[in-house]
């Protein structure tokens, strides 16, 4: 009788769960069928070399082999329809966005050399739906000190959004070994190597640095820099395959995508693939997982310097999890995390939500640390910032006040601002002369809502960082001479 009676509780059960996954499949329909129609740069992309192809590859074969991918991509996007073919939108041929008119299409991978035998070499890594162009200015940093600098294209990037509906983040670390084997050929024996990675690039940049340390075929970075790192990321990725779960039914492709939007910037994508956020969560396991094991082996002690670049509100990863996940981990080797707090003398700082207000100190643990904590932020009525370091080792902090303000239009930094100065002539509030179509950093647009494009309102989010100088000083003052 009893055995009877905890069958039906585990049916009941069963049920109900059923139900509650109809539910949240039929709800995530409903959802995906009001957003736009699918383009030609959702339904098809070429075909990229997978982990175990790109195994085999050099630089120059990996090249050749992109060189192709983007030839199919403007010869596929010459069939769009005349709906398609405006100025918006960077996949057609005559629009000002479309990168094939630029001196330099920075959605490639890059290779940029020093004047005189290289004094080391660099990997950049983008993040998730970005391209190489987010990368150069911290690439131009290690040129200008005598390094060369490898501008990685992570696969499924710089070419059309559904690259990303087919790429596994295992084909993301082979390339990234792939340009470090190309950083060592260019640097020669005996020169360091360094990585650099920003939001999805510093998971890759970590991946790559945790299986060095055990894996005697790869180069163990000599220094390697974060920006934005995707160490950690919000409760939802975890559950983003079960929103694509209906795309298994051709009507319903449109599931597939968390977002559908116009694509009206050169270098990044807008529009959003489920893949691509499973992949990202995927990988911020794994490397949770690796992390620990090296921990546990003892590998740890082998870690070279991280230099971690963070703003204290992100609504892309979790920063707490760079603090708790990975640094909480090193061992005492010089390592530094710096983080920007909200502008607290903005005109609207009664505005700021009390968690953006409080962030900072959740963020920031107690006691002593095995590494550097540095803040860059200012007071009440203080526009000018100020470094505030408290030492490895120390509970106590120094503080210099730094010739920069924090402009008044800026609540805070933000995920995406990180490494682009305001001189960028795509995201920079003061751009430069460079022509990329569009300057997206400079707008302030003001209308009634719905008047721009779907996906415009990116314009208000912080896209450059008015800090870029410090940054570029802090990335310097570890390179070798310097």
């Amino acid at each position: 009788m009893l055995k009877a009676s905890i069958v039906n509780w585990i049916w009941r059960g069963v049920a109900i769960l059923a139900t509650l996954l109809a539910l949240v499949l039929a709800l995530r329909v409903i959802q995906s069928e009001r957003q736009p129609d699918l383009k030609p740069w959702h339904t098809w992309a070429p075909k990229e070399p997978d982990a175990h192809d790109i195994d085999k590859l050099d630089w120059a074969a990996w090249m050749a082999r992109e060189t192709e991918i983007f030839a199919s991509v403007r010869e596929h996007m010459r069939k769009l329809d005349p709906e398609d073919r405006v100025a918006a939108n960077r996949y057609f041929e005559g629009s000002p966005l479309n990168s094939s008119r630029f001196a330099q299409d920075w959605n490639h991978s890059f290779e940029m050399l020093p004047q005189g035998p290289p004094a080391g070499a660099v990997v950049l890594v983008h993040g998730l739906t970005d391209s190489p162009f987010s990368m150069r200015h911290i690439a131009q940093a290690y040129v200008d000190h005598g390094f060369a600098a490898i501008g990685l294209r992570v696969p499924g990037h710089g070419t059309v959004p559904a690259g990303l509906t087919r790429v596994d983040w295992q084909d993301w670390r082979a390339a990234v070994r792939l340009a470090m084997r190309e950083a060592r050929r260019v640097a020669g024996p005996g020169k360091p190597l360094h990585l650099a990675g920003y939001s999805n690039g510093g998971a890759l940049s970590m991946q790559y640095t945790l299986d060095s340390l055990t894996d005697s075929t790869l180069d163990v970075p000599a220094r390697v820099v974060l920006i934005s790192p995707m160490i950690g990321l919000t409760r939802f990725a975890r559950y983003a395959g079960v929103a694509g779960w209906p795309a298994l039914l051709p009507r319903y492709s449109k599931s597939a995508w968390l977002d559908i939007i116009p694509e009206f910037n050169p270098f990044k994508y807008n529009s959003f693939p489920v893949n691509a956020a499973r992949q990202s969560y995927q990988m911020t396991q794994q490397l949770d997982q690796r992390l620990t094991a090296v921990v546990e082996n003892g590998a740890i002690a082998k870690m070279p310097p991280i230099l971690a670049f963070q703003s204290v509100v992100d609504a892309t990863v979790d920063g707490q999890a760079l603090v708790s996940t990975l640094f909480a981990r090193l061992p005492g080797n010089g390592s530094e995390l710096v983080l920007f707090d909200v502008n607290r003398a903005t005109p609207f700082d009664i505005l700021l939500s009390p968690s953006a207000q409080q962030q900072l100190s959740s963020m920031l643990p107690n006691g002593a640390q095995r590494y550097r904590i540095t803040v860059i932020g200012n007071a009440a009525g203080e526009p000018r910032v100020s470094e505030n370091v408290r030492p490895a080792g120390e509970v106590g902090t120094s503080s210099r006040l730094l010739d920069i303000e924090y402009p008044p239009s800026f609540f805070s930094l933000s995920h995406v601002a990180l490494p682009y100065p305001p001189s960028d002539s795509l995201y920079g509030t003061d751009p430069d002369g460079e022509d990329y179509g569009v300057h997206l950093g400079s707008q302030a647009p003001r209308a009634e809502r719905g008047t721009l494009l779907r996906g415009a309102d990116t314009l208000v989010r912080a896209s450059c960082n008015p800090f870029f100088p410090y940054v570029r000083q802090r990335i310097e003052q570890g390179l070798p001479g310097s």
